[in-house]
């Protein structure tokens, strides 16, 4: 069995043909999925499908591009929900920043402040962390040591910035998807064997980062089994053991 430990089930992507991407997942081994919250606006869908599929469990959270909607009172009238596993993807992402220093600082100090709040409400809850970074490595890094509570977390589409590592020790985890297929993944296929197989987590993202050699298509979690395929080449394992550690880990972590 192999568990989708971030796709976004709640995207409009699915709304006409839900059953049967879950269906076609189903034949490629893949049983459990986690909907990460990124989006208010989806929240509630994400909980229906919980609600409404065995398989299906949710979190709780808001992306950092959308820390304007951030609504912890919202995310707690669902986070004692039994499906609800993780508070996130929350996290810090400065790809995109304003321009000028002081709208530079302002931006980031403002995705922190949210972040730490999130951290918060994951600790109060007794829940683990999904986290999302990108282009913020060191802030990040620097947050989760001094504020990450015992759960730990998942870093979502793990960046392969070797000193995140470090994080290990702190109950965090890497979650591994498309971008492992990626030609031009070289810093991911190097620093992967660093990865502790204890910590590895399979992800797609879906429907984004479709992995090859679908790339440009909707992402779908019946493509975790080409990053399982991956990883069995880069790890030096056979495919049942990389489903059967991830899986393990998976259900570590988020208790499903």
């Amino acid at each position: 069995m192999i568990v989708d430990t971030h796709c976004h089930l709640d995207d409009p992507r699915y709304n006409d043909d839900l059953d049967a991407v879950l269906e076609q997942a189903k034949a490629e081994g893949v049983e459990k999925y986690i909907i990460p919250g990124a989006d208010i606006a989806t929240l509630e869908r994400a909980v229906a499908l919980a609600e409404n599929y065995d398989g299906i469990y949710f979190a709780v959270g808001v992306h950092p591009y959308d820390k304007e909607a951030y609504d912890r009172a919202l995310l707690e009238r669902y986070i004692e929900h039994p499906k609800c596993v993780a508070v996130g993807e929350c996290g810090l992402d400065y790809f995109r920043l304003p321009e000028g220093e002081k709208e530079i600082e302002a931006e980031k100090a403002a995705q922190k402040e949210v972040f730490l709040d999130q951290i918060a409400l994951a600790k109060a809850y007794g829940k683990p962390l999904i986290v999302h970074i990108r282009d913020a490595s060191a802030d990040s890094l620097e947050i989760l040591d001094a504020h990450a509570g015992e759960k730990g977390g998942v870093l979502h589409c793990y960046n392969a910035d070797e000193q995140l590592l470090k994080l290990s020790s702190k109950g965090f985890y890497y979650g591994i998807g498309g971008v492992l297929t990626f030609k031009n993944a070289r810093k991911l296929v190097n620093v992967f064997p660093k990865i502790p197989k204890e910590k590895l987590l399979i992800e797609t993202d879906a429907p984004y980062l479709t992995p090859h050699p679908h790339r440009g298509e909707r992402n779908e979690p019946a493509y975790c089994a080409l990053v399982a395929d991956k990883m069995s080449e880069l790890g030096g394992m056979p495919r049942t053991e990389v489903e059967d550690l991830t899986t393990h880990n998976a259900k570590v972590l988020f208790g499903i």
